[in-house]
């Protein structure tokens, strides 16, 4: 089975090790002094492009969830990795109605978590996240139309 590979530059790789293995309930499968990698097999991927008026690059990473039990489950996580977590519940994010909360890793970078409960016919709006470096698109406290 193939997997999405995603590799994140980080400027303190211990406090980001602690991050990453909170939010992933699980330590490296490789730790090296400058290199950590976890090999995921839950969650899969789902990836998303978007041209909406936002700087090229990676815009925000998430965990979609199944069901309500794991959205619990995740929200258990975020609350227990260092950080603040902006619970935005019920909204309208790129063309789907989701429950969502997020949260910023130790470079700022947002990392959304989700489930989803239908279509939308409207995109959403932006959001900034008080601890990241950049807007979100669809995280909360309203930018310009976007999300990814």
């Amino acid at each position: 089975m193939k997997r999405l590979h995603v590799h994140v530059a980080v400027d303190d790789l211990e406090q980001s090790t602690l991050f990453y293995s909170t939010l992933f309930a699980t330590e490296p499968a490789v730790l090296k002094p400058d290199y950590a990698k976890w090999i995921l097999e839950d969650p899969r991927v789902n990836f998303a492009i978007s041209a909406r008026g936002h700087a090229a690059g990676l815009d925000h990473l998430g965990i979609q969830v199944a069901d309500a039990d794991e959205l619990g489950e995740v929200y258990g996580r975020l609350k227990q990795a260092e950080g603040p977590v902006l619970e935005q519940g019920p909204t309208t994010c790129c063309y789907a109605k989701s429950e969502k909360s997020w949260i910023s890793d130790p470079q700022g970078i947002a990392w959304e978590v989700f489930l989803t409960s239908g279509d939308s016919t409207v995109y959403g709006d932006s959001i900034e996240l008080p601890t990241s470096k950049t807007s979100a698109c669809c995280a909360p406290a309203v930018a310009a139309p976007c999300c990814g």
